[in-house]
């Protein structure tokens, strides 16, 4: 069974008097299976929604109406460092070493850990960033102005100081708060697609390298959270009333997306059916997380409880845990990572009197070269090597050889023309002998 592990974390005061729960603690680090139980916790956190990051190594926690972020150290246990920045902090996510935050001024800034390096932005957003959605290429930022600004992450990261960071598109179809915002796995221009949640009770699928609208749903209250599937096609979303809705991108009777779908992309999609309504004591559902396996949904509600929701049997949901305080925020680490080249052991603060940066990190694999299998299974796509070597068997042999035999056949004519010339042009040096005179 593969085994999966998540991360939660909590805001606010705690909600009663539960000695079961500890007091201080504010992440909390699970094993989901093959059973449910804690495996470590961090204290001295409060966490407002989408503000959690985790990677390998740490877990990035901005703190509740405040400008500064708590650094835990999943290797040591501890809090490693807290790094105070000249906003307050509303979302967070990581790019591979780079923690993007939003503030509730409407800028960016980017923190690269590993070198202590920090890039702002101008206020793009004239109320707060509410979310965020980071994929190899791009950032996404939604606002409380009910915009999202789609951000290219090199352009960001580019080492001229001089360049004007502004995003490369805005998309703004939106009448209300932007509660949530996911991107999809693809890295293709055609198939990048992103599903923003709003307070207008819209969900909005769009193509976020072209700004096109692919479908806008409709639910019959405001979305508060929403996820995508690990290939990014199916939706789930989270309305204030509770309920936990499923929508088939590309499947079922009726396809949303896809050469499949018969209706325009202007026509609005009403979905009323929920896949299962969580009970009203547990509170409206603040963030959800799907498991690797597709199997399950895990839910965290305002009243401290986790749910666990079986996608196999649509049955009533399983109470995971009841952590005494409004849960904020889950994420899944990932059971197959990808092998980064480095590590970061210690994170290096932000520092923006310095004009030279050192990259400090723990080097994580080999630096021989690598044969070419490897090399075709870490590309994406086919090699360039692959490519050149099966260019030519896309020709006739005939077309390749014939200009090589020419070529050897005129050679051969060139040189018995210059051997015949040698013989003719051969001085004749034979001496004459004693006695004879020369003829």
């Amino acid at each position: 069974m593969l085994s999966q592990e998540f991360v939660s974390a909590i805001g606010g005061p705690p909600l009663g008097a539960n000695t079961a729960v500890s007091k201080d603690v504010g992440i909390y680090c699970h094993a989901l299976t093959p059973s449910h139980a804690v495996k470590a916790t961090f204290k001295k956190s409060s966490v407002p929604v989408n503000c959690l990051a985790v990677n390998d190594t740490h877990i990035f926690a901005a703190q509740n109406q405040k400008a500064h972020v708590h650094v835990y150290s999943r290797l040591r246990g501890n809090q490693e460092a807290l790094v105070p920045f000249p906003e307050r902090i509303r979302s967070l996510a990581l790019a591979d070493q780079v923690l993007v935050l939003g503030t509730a001024e409407g800028r960016l800034f980017l923190w690269e850990v590993c070198t202590g390096r920090q890039v702002s932005t101008p206020p793009c957003h004239v109320q707060a960033v509410s979310c965020l959605a980071v994929t190899p290429y791009h950032i996404l930022s939604g606002s409380d102005d009910s915009n999202i600004n789609v951000w290219s992450l090199s352009r960001l990261l580019g080492l001229d100081a001089q360049s004007e960071h502004e995003p490369e598109l805005t998309l703004s179809n939106h009448r209300g708060a932007i509660t949530s915002l996911v991107a999809g796995p693809s890295t293709n221009s055609e198939t990048s697609i992103c599903v923003s949640a709003s307070k207008d009770k819209t969900c909005i699928v769009w193509n976020f390298r072209t700004g096109q609208v692919l479908r806008t749903l409709l639910f019959p209250a405001a979305p508060l959270c929403a996820c995508l599937d690990p290939s990014a096609r199916a939706l789930f979303v989270a309305s204030d009333d509770g309920a936990l809705f499923l929508v088939e991108l590309f499947g079922g009777d009726k396809p949303v997306l896809g050469s499949r779908s018969t209706e325009p992309a202007s026509i609005v999609v009403q979905v009323n059916a929920p896949l299962a309504v969580s009970d009203p004591e547990a509170g409206e559902p603040s963030c959800l997380a799907l498991t690797y396996d597709g199997t399950s949904i895990l839910s965290g509600h305002t009243k401290g409880k986790i749910f666990r929701w079986s996608l196999a049997d649509n049955a009533h949901p399983t109470e995971l845990a009841n952590l005494n305080a409004s849960v904020t925020n889950l994420c899944f680490v990932s059971p197959l990572p990808a092998t980064p080249s480095t590590k970061a052991i210690n994170i290096v603060k932000p520092n923006l009197s310095l004009k030279q940066y050192a990259f400090t990190a723990q080097l994580e694999s080999d630096l021989g070269s690598s044969t070419r299998f490897g090399q075709m299974l870490g590309t994406k796509g086919f090699a360039s090597q692959s490519i050149e070597t099966a260019t030519p068997s896309l020709f006739p042999s005939s077309s390749i050889e014939e200009p090589d035999q020419e070529l050897a056949r005129q050679n051969e004519q060139f040189w018995v023309i210059i051997n015949n010339n040698r013989a003719l042009q051969k001085p004749d040096f034979h001496q004459p002998a004693a006695g004879q005179s020369p003829a």
